[in-house]
């Protein structure tokens, strides 16, 4: 770690904050492709689980250290002895791991939450804090609701969490409910009256209910913290957490007003926002800062007019900069294996032979369809690709008769685990009829939560793209489909959605839904 007073550490946490977005949950595969791409973007720590909730967790927090080449692997456990063993374990193997536990701190939470005194809580920290430090070097110490809490007892916690050997203390606006003179003066007061805090580094974690996540941020920074946690594309609970682009991009442009620095590579964040969002089935918004798909696009002939002219007109950072090329190929039913393999790439996927064979099969046939292919069209295309490689169920054919008379019909041919079954459905309406029909070859007892369509691009021939989300027995898993043909797409997403949910059940495979 650097001793440099301005450089700000980045703690990512999308593996553990950003996964507990309900329908969020990722493959151990999916994380560790992740931190791969966290690592070498130069991310200081990475907080890549929670390993006491599941056997899955520890393994992805275990995988994820021995893997890891440059940052810290920081697992999280609460303020119990068997959670904070079971994090040591997982980080061992981490060339540099860290152990991150946390207490609540406010009235509200030890009254209705803890049942605990202020006192009682004092003990805790020391008991837990200590045994932490005894495992291993890094200890990180969070008070959690930090921002309700009396600024006098909150001193009094971090002063015994320093005490015991804390080296990092968070103090995270845990419900988004700072606003950044707060949250900046809570950190200046905690620096000034605690004695010993020149003996830790000082964390914001803030929470975006009021979007002011990454205000918030910046502002605990100039009071003084020097680690930010935030999370790629701002995933997390609830409104999510403050975004990692976001951050290290706002540094990056403004060091005129934020004298601080960063290690991170922004030439990463497009493919990292792409890989997130692919993995955890959260699709970023048109008008997200930074990553979103309008954040370096023009429409308005005024703006046009002044970026041919200079780009700093409109333009206060370079797309090139965050992994945004300017300029766009073309693509077409005549373009080539080459030509698509560079587009693929310009858009910040790279796929294996198989992988690029099938998507070029794919992209072949829309571009037959389509009269103009965008890269909307191909980055929806490729993702449903990656969505269904290696999924146990997957759409083979489908027919559906629809009109006015009714009932409309669905006539489905799938791959279950090898086997092609053909079955025909009545419903009320298409899409009713098309998932009647899967239900039929994998029965389940699923409910769908969300059916979302939308055009990826302009015209009666844009490709739809579709969200679909089931939930069973508390577990909520979030499928995409894309396709020229509607209906096709949302069988897609439908069966997406339940490859996801069969995965999670251990003992389960995707021909056994009905056990789900």
């Amino acid at each position: 770690m650097t001793t440099d007073n301005n450089q700000v550490r980045i703690f990512d946490t999308t593996l553990r904050d950003g996964e507990q977005s309900p329908g969020a949950s990722m493959t151990l595969e999916e994380k560790l492709q992740i931190a791969e791409i966290l690592d070498d973007m130069g991310v200081d720590i990475i907080e890549a689980g929670f390993p006491i909730a599941s056997n899955g967790d520890f393994e992805a927090v275990s995988e994820i250290a021995k893997n890891s080449k440059n940052s810290v692997i920081a697992g999280l456990a609460r303020a119990i002895h068997a959670d904070i063993d079971r994090c040591g374990d997982a980080v061992k193997n981490a060339s540099r791991g860290r152990i991150h536990t946390f207490v609540s701190t406010s009235p509200i939470h030890l009254k209705y939450q803890m049942n605990k005194t202020e006192e009682q809580v004092l003990d805790i920290i020391t008991d837990t804090v200590t045994r932490s430090r005894n495992l291993i070097d890094d200890v990180e110490w969070s008070a959690m609701d930090a921002t309700r809490t009396p600024i006098e007892y909150l001193c009094k916690c971090v002063e015994e969490a320093i005490r015991c050997g804390a080296t990092t203390i968070n103090l995270p606006d845990t419900v988004g409910y700072a606003t950044p003179e707060e949250y900046k003066k809570m950190f200046e007061d905690i620096i000034e009256r605690v004695p010993n805090s020149d003996k830790a580094i000082f964390s914001v974690h803030t929470h975006n209910d009021l979007g002011l996540a990454v205000a918030n941020s910046l502002a605990g920074v100039a009071g003084g913290a020097r680690q930010i946690e935030c999370t790629i594309n701002g995933l997390g609970e609830r409104a999510g957490n403050a975004s990692l682009e976001e951050i290290v991009m706002a540094i990056r442009t403004r060091s005129d007003i934020l004298p601080y620095t960063s290690q991170v590579d922004p030439q990463f964040l497009m493919r990292a926002s792409k890989m997130v969002a692919g993995a955890s089935g959260f699709a970023v918004q048109y008008n997200k800062a930074i990553v979103g798909k309008n954040a370096f696009a023009h429409e308005s002939g005024i703006h046009q007019d002044g970026m041919l002219k200079n780009a700093e007109t409109y333009e206060i950072m370079r797309p090139e900069d965050v992994g945004v090329k300017a300029t766009s190929l073309v693509m077409g039913k005549h373009s080539g294996r080459h030509a698509f393999k560079d587009k693929l790439r310009e858009l910040g996927y790279e796929l294996g032979d198989n992988a690029l064979q099938e998507a070029f099969r794919r992209f072949k046939e829309l571009a037959d369809r389509k009269k103009h292919v965008y890269d909307e069209d191909i980055e929806a295309l490729v993702e449903d690709e990656i969505a269904i490689a290696g999924d146990g169920i997957k759409v083979i054919a489908l027919t559906v008769i629809a009109g006015t008379g009714g009932p409309q019909k669905a006539i489905l041919t799938m791959d279950v685990n090898g086997e092609h079954v053909t079955k025909e459905a009545n419903g009320d309406g298409p899409v009713d009829a098309t998932f009647n029909a899967i239900k039929s070859i994998c029965p389940h007892e699923a409910t769908l939560q969300l059916y979302q369509v939308h055009a990826v691009t302009e015209g009666t021939d844009a490709q739809a793209e579709v969200s679909v989300r089931l939930e069973a027995n508390g577990r909520i898993s979030t499928g995409k489909g894309a396709d020229t043909d509607t209906l096709v797409a949302s069988a897609r997403a439908y069966v997406a959605a339940m490859n996801r949910l069969a995965s999670r059940q251990q003992g389960i495979n995707p021909g056994a839904l009905q056990a789900v």
